[in-house]
């Protein structure tokens, strides 16, 4: 176990550390989805906030913030995860990359990124199916056709598949993906 050094920092160098210049925020690196997850988080909060303050002050809490709130939740999840596949940050293993010789490292990620084009294809077909199932269905504490939630994910699933698309040919035009080259992918904000 090794011992871990912590080096001083006096008052006056915290003091100074604020008089660095803020980072600029490039609003140019988020998309549709990003906002779009921005937007519907600030209203499942919304949600959380009112059942909060109607249970606990008001005593008397309004059945339909929670089903909203789920809902949202489900929304931010796949809305997230279509953020997610479009910077590649889903979880993934590339320790494997690591060992094997690069050109056969190529060959295994493009066939990854084709098994992901392929399951987002399967995920949509099978959420069409469901969505065709389910809809008549209505929310049990408001008064809506509980397929909005459902055609939020077939959205997501479909905004997936696109930016899975669009992930692959970036990654051949460039020659290597995030399995291969992680540290390639590592923004550093200055």
């Amino acid at each position: 176990m090794t011992k871990e050094v912590h080096t001083q920092t006096t008052a006056e160098e915290l003091a100074h550390s604020f008089e660095d210049a803020a980072p600029t925020a490039n609003l140019s690196d988020y998309a549709v989805e990003d906002w779009l997850t921005l937007i519907i988080f600030w209203l499942m909060t919304g949600c959380v906030f009112l059942q909060f303050f109607t249970r606990y002050v008001l005593n008397n809490s309004y059945a339909w913030t929670e089903e909203i709130a789920i809902n949202c939740l489900i929304g931010v999840v796949f809305l997230g995860s279509v953020m997610c596949v479009r910077v590649s940050r889903h979880i993934q293993v590339d320790v494997l990359y690591h060992y094997i010789p690069a050109p056969l490292a190529r060959v295994l990620a493009i066939f990854v990124d084709l098994v992901r084009m392929g399951f987002f294809v399967y995920a949509c077909w099978l959420m069409w199916r469901y969505v065709d199932i389910v809809a008549d269905e209505q929310m049990v504490t408001v008064d809506l056709p509980r397929n909005i939630v459902f055609y939020s994910v077939l959205v997501a699933f479909v905004l997936m598949l696109f930016r899975s698309i669009q992930v692959f040919i970036s990654n051949l035009r460039r020659g290597y993906s995030v399995l291969e080259r992680p540290e390639e992918f590592q923004k550093v904000e200055d």
